[in-house]
């Protein structure tokens, strides 16, 4: 059986530095940071007290007071980039065969707030259980595609991918795996999380994740940077329309990229802790230009996972050289987490949208923060400091990895007739 060739008609973006997908590429190139101090809850008790938040963003804009209702806001964001990516696909979903349109959505955490509001009314009341009558379906991390679904009456497949931050690169995979195999035509793909919260920043705390840089949060993601402390914890969602090329050539689509591979492999070897050699990180690149028929030195521009911890951005990197050998000095490498801070379940999402953009626009946007070299990192990578750098990007990579040692990697090239 013939592969189906898979390209991406839309995108959708809510990040910490654009609540739509022209403002986060203008955040991109421009190199700004998403981090200030917590406005979602009183974080002075806390060890970290600032995280990348949405920036303006009411979504009474976009959905009805019933909707947010009976969404977590996971799901609601998730509601807002699919109907963007949809507008800007320009599918007209009156004479598509719905039953060849399919979700497929990743989160990493799902209804934290959710979960976190209706337990501690129950904790603080007298015992009697109150619960919200949608605290589970809020909750649930599946519901996302759901709600995307139900709403456009797309009767494909759908379901969740949950593997922690690399939840919206495996459903990105997902989705490209399945129109290859002529399963559907379409899928609106992506992710979704909402985790800056009580919970969420309580829980990284405990686990020493965070930067603490209190005192400059604009600077606290700071990937590759010698004194980096630890990840920004972010939120937002971001959405692609993936489309079996000849479907998106018949009606005359504009197309970003060609999907040409996706990669998955697992480190096996701590629950947080990344291998110290990168060894899942190289086993999942080479799976993934293995099943793009890709070179290594083809690839033009990585973005990395790059979180600004001290150990993984280290062992990404070794994976790197060992993957790319000479030619790794000849590419740009950058990490857009530098602005974004870390979307978790998201991040594969509005990440593999920045190399899209980066192709199309031929620009690769900056890794931002950085100021002293860490002498465990090759000063000979280009690692596109604090600059944005023009460059004709043809084939672009986007890593993604996540705690319990998921790895995802998803190739990106210029379109081939």
């Amino acid at each position: 059986m013939e592969l189906k060739r898979v390209v991406v008609t839309g995108l959708g973006a809510l990040t910490p530095i654009g609540n739509n997908l022209n403002e986060y590429w203008e955040g991109l190139v421009n190199g700004v940071s998403g981090a200030a101090p917590t406005t979602h809850f009183d974080a002075s008790k806390f060890k970290t007290r600032f995280a990348c938040e949405l920036k303006n963003f009411d979504v009474s804009k976009f959905l009805n007071r019933k909707e947010v209702r009976k969404m977590d806001k996971f799901t609601q964001y998730a509601m807002v980039v699919a109907d963007e990516a949809l507008a800007d696909s320009k599918i007209d979903l009156d004479i598509e065969d719905k039953s060849r349109i399919g979700v497929i959505w990743g989160a990493g955490i799902g209804g934290l707030e959710t979960f976190q509001v209706d337990v501690l009314e129950f904790a603080l009341g007298d015992g009697t259980p109150r619960f919200n009558p949608f605290f589970i379906p809020k909750m649930i991390a599946d519901i996302a595609p759901g709600q995307i679904s139900i709403k456009h009456k797309l009767h494909g497949p759908n379901f969740a991918t949950v593997s922690a931050c690399a939840s919206s690169a495996n459903a990105i995979i997902d989705a490209l795996n399945y129109i290859r195999l002529d399963q559907a035509d379409i899928f609106v793909t992506g992710g979704s999380e909402a985790a800056v919260t009580i919970a969420g920043m309580g829980g990284f705390n405990a686990m020493h994740a965070l930067s603490t840089r209190n005192d400059d949060p604009k600077t606290a993601s700071r990937p590759f940077d010698k004194n980096r402390d630890g990840f920004v914890l972010g939120e937002g969602a971001g959405a692609l329309i993936l489309e079996e090329y000849e479907h998106a050539k018949a009606r005359g689509a504009k197309i970003y990229a060609e999907v040409v591979g996706g990669g998955l492999s697992a480190d096996a070897h701590h629950i947080t802790a990344p291998h110290p050699e990168g060894l899942g990180a190289k086993i999942v690149m080479e799976n993934c230009l293995k099943n793009a028929g890709i070179q290594p030195e083809e690839v033009d521009a990585i973005n990395m996972h790059g979180t600004s911890t001290p150990l993984g951005d280290v062992a990404e990197l070794k994976a790197v050289q060992a993957i790319f050998g000479d030619h790794a000095y000849e590419m740009n490498i950058n990490s857009t987490k530098s602005m974004t801070g870390h979307l978790l379940g998201a991040a594969g999402a509005i990440e593999a949208i920045a190399s899209i953009l980066a192709m199309e626009n031929g620009i690769v946007p900056p890794t931002i923060n950085h100021t002293t070299y860490d002498d465990q990192i090759d000063p000979k990578l280009n690692l596109t400091l604090n600059k944005a750098q023009k460059r004709d990007v043809k084939v672009a990579m986007s890593n993604t990895f996540g705690f319990g040692g998921h790895n995802a990697c998803v190739l990106f090239k210029k379109l081939e007739e």
